[in-house]
């Protein structure tokens, strides 16, 4: 076992999760955040704080707007934007990749890999790092990979590979 800390993976994300990301952290910082600010100015100038529900709510609110700021911030930090659409070799499954896969039922399922803050599984968009996403890195159409899942196994067979086009 090293000594070395662990290397921090590259947190891959497309350009419009980068930009959603962008857009969230641009509302919160500003038309959320001036508008609590706003509020607290107001509900400070009212006297008392002990017993102020504006005051202590606005407060409560500030401090979960920071911490979403600082989250966003360090996420767009450590993004690396990768546009799927300039992949070269679109004949395997790499990241941004959408894949029709077969089970043994022959029941056919529609992924595609994006990066681990825009998922979204009931649109069939699963992060990179999912168990799903890890198995099929690399596959090409025709290639059976199987899949660890809390219930068990699972094989599946790789149907086809489509990339956005850019």
């Amino acid at each position: 076992m090293s000594d070395t800390p662990k290397m921090a993976r590259a947190n891959y994300i497309t350009p419009q999760g980068f930009a959603a990301l962008r857009a969230e952290y641009d509302q919160l910082l500003g038309v959320e955040r001036p508008k609590i600010v706003e509020i607290v100015s107001w509900a400070a100038g009212n006297g008392d704080r002990s017993e102020n529900g504006d005051y202590l709510y606005g407060r409560k609110r500030m401090r979960e707007i920071d911490g979403q700021l600082r989250r966003l911030a360090k996420k767009m930090k450590d993004a690396k934007v990768v546009n799927p659409a300039l992949q070269p070799d679109q004949s395997r499954v790499f990241f941004g990749a959408t894949v029709t896969i077969a089970d043994e039922d022959d029941v056919h399922r529609t992924v595609t890999l994006i990066g681990n803050d825009e998922t979204d599984s009931g649109a069939g968009r699963i992060g990179w790092d999912a168990p799903l996403s890890r198995a099929l890195r690399g596959a090409r159409v025709g290639d059976l990979r199987t899949v660890r899942l809390p219930g068990g196994e699972k094989e599946y067979e790789v149907m086809e590979i489509t990339y956005p086009v850019g």
